[in-house]
């Protein structure tokens, strides 16, 4: 059965959280589509925090998605991307009907930073980017360093040494629907 993902980022993500996990999932028989809080299609990733790598065209603006036409919502981190996506007040939201339909939402590497301005975060066991610890506690969660984390039907993940292991759980996750 084909499900339909959501990807949602801004530009200056980590391309192998996006363009790895898409293909895994893809190969998956996932259909995926890319969604941009920014105002122009065109996102950069980045190979690390440093260096541009390629460009990618979204196939919507936040605006124009609904969250009801997707079964899951994968957050690719980057640290630019994650903290700029993490002040959208339209990601929050689109980031909160996910969760409060019980469908699945999953973060890698930066992307927590969403869970936990959207208030999600309080309560839970979450792992991220090692650095996003004491935001995960000061939120209110509790921190696991471990490849992925899955609570209900939010998935976490460290970084993109854990993609394999990300997408599975994601896959393994949506197969149970």
């Amino acid at each position: 059965m084909s499900t339909k993902i959501a990807f949602l980022l801004s530009s200056y993500f980590e391309q192998s959280e996006y363009e790895e996990v898409d293909r895994l999932l893809r190969d998956k028989g996932h259909e995926t589509v890319l969604i941009t809080t920014n105002d122009k299609k065109e996102v950069q990733g980045m190979k690390g925090d440093v260096d541009k790598a390629d460009t990618f065209t979204a196939d919507l603006f936040l605006n124009e998605a609904n969250a009801e036409d997707y079964a899951a919502l994968v957050l690719p981190g980057g640290t630019v991307n994650a903290d700029t996506i993490r002040v959208d007040k339209a990601a929050q939201n689109f980031v909160k009907s996910f969760y409060d339909n019980n469908k699945t939402v999953a973060a890698i590497c930066h992307a927590p930073w969403l869970l936990i301005n959207s208030g999600l975060a309080k309560g839970k066991t979450l792992t991220g980017y090692h650095t996003l610890q004491t935001d995960i506690e000061n939120a209110g969660g509790t921190f696991v360093d471990k490849q992925v984390q899955q609570e209900g039907n939010l998935i976490t993940s460290r970084n993109p040494d854990d993609i394999e292991a990300f997408a599975e759980a994601i896959d393994k996750t949506l197969n149970q629907l």
